[in-house]
């Protein structure tokens, strides 16, 4: 019988579901898993070295003095990059290592999300705003085609009347057809795809239609690898962010969108049925000059039916995370850089 080797402590350490560093005596990063790795948008290479300061300032109570230690719950920090996050931290000395310190840190909106509250809450959330978009998209389709119908009643002109009906009609079933993309659970195909054809025709559309106006710049990695992805999911996302991006820059100050790639070693994201972590290694970023999603729905805007617009149906960006969710990566939203700019990241796994 073979008998299998018990896990290294690196391994251990490597595999761990939340965020972990380790911090050396002088005040700078031994290590970093890889849920650190993703949580900082930074590999461990790039971290290790480094003043833990330099990448992730934290407040002067969380240093550990004299063996003890320190817990927050729900704080919010910003890292050196300009990378908003909010976390549960504990900071503890690192046992027989006088002054070197082990700092857990766990994606409070996350937790939150996880837990069974939070979970009842966003389903009430959602019900009551598919309730509500549900009323409103299509009471005024119906009412038309009800005072539609008493017009033709009456003798007047049909053959308009019939037109308005159609249409409304339509647009109840263009309607349902978008609900209709979130209850697909066949298996996405995904296949080697070159990005950047795919990026210059994002970039032709947005210009020539809902971009007009507004400067589309590009930095792009030109040695980026193929990523394994589906090419029309993959449009309709990033075609979707860009119609956001352009829709949240209004009409007034500076007006541009940043598409960015480039290959980010070290992000990984878990598997299902005990598989190893899959590298998503392969990153494109939608970013905006814009202002933002609001604070109190910041951590909900991939939840269906929330918007930040009063006329948003809260589709667009539930279907851009179900999308990319089914091609095997992620998709996250974040405030960045000096002065804050919007950004949506997509990361996902590369074609061997």
């Amino acid at each position: 019988m073979l008998t299998r080797r018990a896990p290294e402590p690196v391994e251990l350490f490597a595999a761990l579901p939340v965020a972990v560093m380790v911090v050396d005596s002088d005040g700078r990063v031994a290590h970093a898993n890889a849920e650190c790795e993703l949580l900082l948008n930074l590999s461990e290479r790039a971290m290790r070295g480094r003043a833990l300061g330099d990448i992730l300032p934290l407040p002067d109570e969380a240093s550990v003095r004299e063996g003890r230690a320190f817990t927050a719950f729900d704080l919010a920090l910003e890292t050196s990059r300009g990378l908003r996050i909010r976390v549960d931290l504990a900071a503890v000395e690192l046992p027989d290592h006088p002054s070197w310190r082990i700092i857990t840190l766990h994606n409070a909106a996350s937790s939150r999300r996880l837990g069974v509250s939070a979970d009842r809450a966003a389903a009430a959330r959602s019900a009551v705003g598919a309730a509500a978009m549900l009323a409103h998209e299509i009471k005024n389709p119906l009412s038309s085609i009800r005072g539609a119908a008493q017009l033709i009643a009456d003798g007047v002109d049909a053959q308009s009347m019939t037109k308005l009906v159609i249409d409304e009609v339509d647009r109840i079933t263009a309607l349902i057809d978008r609900m209709e993309d979130f209850t697909d659970t066949r298996p996405l195909a995904v296949e080697p795809l070159n990005i950047y054809p795919l990026l210059a025709h994002v970039r032709d559309a947005a210009l020539a239609g809902f971009a007009r106006g507004i400067t589309i710049e590009e930095r792009f990695d030109p040695s980026l690898p193929r990523a394994l992805a589906n090419r029309d999911a993959l449009l309709q996302v990033l075609l979707n962010l860009m119609k956001n991006a352009a829709t949240a820059l209004g009409t007034r100050g500076e007006r541009r969108i940043t598409l960015t790639t480039s290959y980010r070693h070290g992000m990984s994201v878990a598997q299902s049925g005990g598989r190893p972590r899959l590298p998503l290694p392969i990153e494109i970023c939608v970013i905006d000059t814009g202002p933002g999603a609001p604070e109190d729905i910041a951590d909900h805007l991939f939840d269906p039916f929330v918007s930040s617009r009063p006329e948003g149906k809260g589709l667009g960006l539930a279907l851009v995370d179900k999308l990319v969710r089914d091609m095997g990566g992620i998709v996250q939203y974040s405030r960045e850089g000096t002065p804050n700019e919007t950004v949506f990241r997509i990361l996902l796994p590369r074609a061997s």
